[in-house]
């Protein structure tokens, strides 16, 4: 009887299963760190007709491992037509263990598709989540009500839990979050990005701290060799270079063009009124059949104006005051010798105590004259053309992304993968490296109230114009200087960037009137200009309102390039340039000198940042310099935010066209002394994570 009953409940059994719609269904769970977990995990499936049980994801051993990726059977007593929404919950499990699901794939029944629906999401303690399909669509495109409020509510959270906040007046807005703990898991560090952020820069404090055991910390050094005890295993290619070639006049015209800061160098035509260079001063630096004169109307007269430093209060370190200067120099494009630095006036009005210092001069004094205008470069590099103008500007397109694009937006899911990190890495840059107690205060000249004033003055004057480099390079005269390595393969990369954009634009915006109607993508753009940037009265070039494909285009090319290839500039060569401190001082003991003929070597060594700020500056540029371990290069995608094939394929033609840049930038370099790798395309982040 026994055996009969057992039968009989196996042939009711597969005819309930007959009568049933089962779903196959398939869920990925994170690969990082922490990412798997032993938690309840249920699965409903929402379709146009209704919803399938509440399905308790359990198969034989382990399940939601790191890695993992799991199949399971949803069922449901009726067809559910088009499938809307998967809704996954976590219920805790004796402790609770966060989950981060990477996607679900579902096989309808009878069906061979198979429909992605994209999360990329942590689950934290009992949670729900909806997730939707991967096609990407406008609001027009939606009719179904419950994807209507379903983009809706999305968000509604989404502006609940990202709020603008001013963290000070005259720069952008930024995220509302006191410290990197306020912001929501989604946003964050990876376990391992976290581990390796904060033990990496011990790690260099700790290595340097080895190289001092002999020295007394907060002492000079003796002379210039000196620098040398620190330049142990921190060291690279391009920093030994420089520490070997620093004094030359044609290296410090090539850190103009190809340093840190490529971006500060504009064509003279007419010398400033109030930087009174004559014909005869610089004449020895020019081929006896030219002057001065001559070269300006022929575009080889090239200047630095770092006016913007004028009257910026110093910092005080330990009690000491620090110095800052606001130096002109006149740079001459040389037939034989390249880009040459020929004249320098450390301060903006010209007077007996403010001379004119010249190469012919005694060489400590033209070697300390550079030094001020390289302490100057360090300034404006780290707070302008770094913190403001790639962390800061990109940070308001993060925020305005989160709050008024849903994930199914594709504007959304093209900007997704350049938003990672850059809240978090921003925020510990705003208590760690700015903030009143940080590190610029503890040995950056402009530490303190200065840094803030710096910014706020380059912010009042910031453009939408001079984010796009061809408009940059025009602006500033620049398109004819040779051997400017940064110009041409940024130029390239915008080229790429911009046409990739494109294409992706017109895949879902047909007509000018598509993206003038999207209002999802107005209030997108409204939230950038009037609340990102509300208090910029001078961003030529960008509206609050989208009135086109192209300005729509160029606006998400300026995000991303910003994101990518100009804080890879501005960034990745940081160590390079700086470790070797003589070469850009972080600050300066004394002030700038009045007597060309009283520079000695005691006052160069007392001018120059002391050995545990030189310490701090090796550390901190090294930190911040480095290839990060979890880097995702430009044009790679770990998470697959699109799911139609017309959308892959362009992606696949981006990086086509990106490894072509890369070939093209490794034949330019081949045989050269100093090569210009920062912008190899395998060598920039996806996003500011650093």
């Amino acid at each position: 009887v026994s055996h009969h009953l057992l039968i009989w409940r196996k042939f009711m059994g597969r005819l309930y299963s007959l009568q049933m719609e089962v779903y196959t269904v398939t869920v990925a769970t994170g690969t990082s760190e922490y990412s798997g977990t032993n938690n309840y995990i249920f699965m409903t499936l929402i379709g146009e007709k209704g919803e399938s049980e509440r399905t308790l994801l359990d198969n034989p051993g382990l399940d939601f491992c790191r890695g993992a990726v799991d199949q399971y059977r949803v069922t449901s007593k009726e067809p559910l037509g088009s499938l809307l929404l998967v809704r996954l919950e976590k219920e805790k499990y004796f402790v609770e263990d966060n989950w981060f699901c990477r996607y679900v794939t579902v096989e309808p029944p009878g069906e061979k598709r198979l429909l992605t629906f994209p999360c990329y999401r942590w689950l934290i303690g009992n949670a729900r989540v909806e997730i939707r399909e991967g096609t990407a669509k406008t609001l027009v495109d939606d009719s179904s009500a419950k994807l209507l409020q379903h983009r809706k509510a999305e968000l509604q959270e989404r502006q609940n839990t990202f709020r603008w906040v001013t963290w000070a007046t005259g720069i952008p807005r930024c995220v509302d979050a006191k410290a990197e703990t306020d912001l929501p898991q989604d946003v964050r560090f990876d376990n391992e990005k976290r581990s390796d952020f904060e033990h990496s820069l011990q790690y260099a404090l700790l290595e340097l701290s080895l190289k001092k055991l002999a020295i007394t910390f907060g002492k000079s050094w003796s002379d210039l060799d000196d620098f040398k005890r620190i330049f142990w295993k921190l060291r690279s290619p391009i920093a030994e270079y420089c520490m070997d070639h620093w004094k030359e006049d044609r290296l410090f015209g090539y850190q103009c063009l190809n340093g840190s800061n490529p971006r500060m160098i504009k064509k003279c035509s007419v010398l400033p009124g109030n930087f009174p260079v004559t014909s005869d001063m610089v004449q020895s630096s020019m081929p006896a059949k030219t002057n001065l004169d001559k070269e300006l109307k022929a575009g080889n007269i090239f200047l630095l104006d770092y006016a913007i430093m004028d009257g910026i209060p110093a910092n005080t370190i330990k009690g000491k005051p620090q110095f800052i200067a606001a130096p002109l120099c006149l740079l001459y494009q040389h037939p034989d010798e390249g880009l040459i630095p020929i004249a320098i006036q450390l301060e903006q009005t010209p007077d007996l105590d403010t001379p004119i210092f010249l190469p012919r001069d005694p060489p400590l004094a033209w070697l300390l004259a550079k030094m001020w205008v390289r302490h100057s470069e360090f300034q404006v590099f780290q707070l302008l053309s770094h913190l403001l103008r790639t962390h800061l500007v990109v940070e308001v397109f993060c925020v305005a992304t989160l709050r008024q694009l849903p994930a199914v937006h594709p504007m959304y899911k093209l900007l997704a993968p350049h938003l990672r990190y850059t809240l978090e890495i921003n925020c510990r840059g705003r208590t760690q490296l700015i903030s009143p107690n940080g590190i610029f205060k503890r040995v950056v000249s402009t530490g303190g109230d200065g840094l803030l004033i710096l910014a706020q003055r380059e912010y009042k004057v910031l453009t939408y114009r001079s984010l796009q480099p061809h408009f940059d390079f025009t602006d500033r005269g620049v398109f004819q200087v040779p051997n400017y390595f940064y110009r041409e393969n940024s130029l390239m990369l915008w080229e790429a960037i911009h046409s990739f954009v494109s294409d992706m634009v017109s895949l879902y915006y047909h007509t000018d009137q598509d993206v003038e109607k999207d209002p999802e993508l107005q209030a997108w753009i409204k939230d950038i200009a009037e609340e990102g940037f509300t208090e910029l009265p001078n961003f030529v070039g960008l509206s609050n309102k989208l009135c086109s494909k192209e300005e729509l285009s160029t606006l998400l090319t300026v995000a991303i390039f910003t994101s990518t290839a100009q804080h890879a500039a501005t960034n990745n060569g940081q160590f390079d340039w700086c470790a070797w401190v003589p070469n850009t001082p972080c600050t300066m003991r004394l002030p700038p000198p009045s007597d060309k003929d009283a520079v000695t070597m005691e006052m160069i060594m007392a001018s120059l940042p002391d050995v545990g700020q030189s310490c701090v500056q090796m550390a901190i540029t090294w930190h911040l310099g480095r290839a990060q371990p979890d880097a995702i290069p430009l044009g790679q995608y770990t998470q697959e935010h699109f799911t139609e094939s017309v959308a892959v394929e362009l992606i696949e033609t981006f990086r086509k066209k990106l490894k072509e840049i890369e070939d093209q930038i490794l034949d330019q370099n081949a045989g050269l002394d100093l090569q210009y790798l920062v912008l190899l395309p395998s060598r920039i982040e996806n996003s500011i994570t650093i």
